[in-house]
């Protein structure tokens, strides 16, 4: 039985693309094509796919928040994500989604197959270009505020475009997020570092030397 596979990408030619390469494959059989993650979720539903070749940055909503949801509707499903970003945070946060790979889209296309084939294998596939930066070193730390407390890099990411004026949904389109899993890193700043009020957090970055 070949692998069924939806892919996901809102450029309709690297999709086409994509189709055209994976078709070729004698074990591989595409079986359906969504540009936005509503539409993904849709699809998947019905077609249940064996795997989901899912880009991050999806009209309507992150990659990362589509995987979660793929999960929690179909657990047997694999997620796969293809994407530009060579970020071994953002790795991370879809790995900890459900996603059960990472390849970055400059990666040959016998890269590509040889990932599918892991994780449908129960493997986990992370690209080499990341796979120190994940497994082998410590999520950088990035500030301490006066408990001793650590601010992750993606913490300090959401704190810096905060102090910067940025609203919730500009931080999610700056970081391929979800609006509320920014307003998540929002509470979770201001509960880390006993603050109320975004006045505070300007002021607490200010004072760390976060942004001038």
């Amino acid at each position: 039985m070949p692998i069924r596979l939806l892919v996901a990408d809102d450029h309709g030619v690297l999709r086409a693309g994509l189709r055209a390469l994976l078709s070729a494959a004698p074990n591989l059989q595409v079986i359906g094509e969504a540009e936005d993650g509503a539409q993904l979720l849709d699809l998947a539903r019905q077609c249940r796919p064996d795997l989901v070749l899912l880009d991050l940055s999806m009209p309507g909503s992150d990659g990362i928040t589509i995987t979660r949801q793929l999960k929690e509707m179909l657990r047997e499903t694999r997620v796969l994500i293809l994407t530009v970003h060579e970020d071994a945070m953002l790795a991370r946060e879809a790995i900890r989604a459900g996603a059960s790979g990472y390849i970055i889209k400059r990666a040959v296309e016998s890269e590509l197959i040889s990932a599918i084939e892991v994780v449908m294998r129960g493997q986990l596939y992370v690209h080499p270009a990341l796979t120190r930066a994940l497994f082998n070193e410590e999520p950088p730390a990035a500030a301490r505020d006066e408990t001793g407390e650590t601010l992750s890099q993606r913490e300090l990411d959401v704190l810096r475009l905060i102090a910067q004026g940025y609203t919730n949904r500009q931080i999610a389109d700056q970081l391929f997020l979800s609006v509320r899993t920014v307003e998540g890193y929002r509470a979770n700043l201001m509960d880390k570092l006993s603050l109320k009020s975004r006045v505070e957090l300007v002021r607490y970055a200010k004072d760390k030397g976060l942004i001038d």
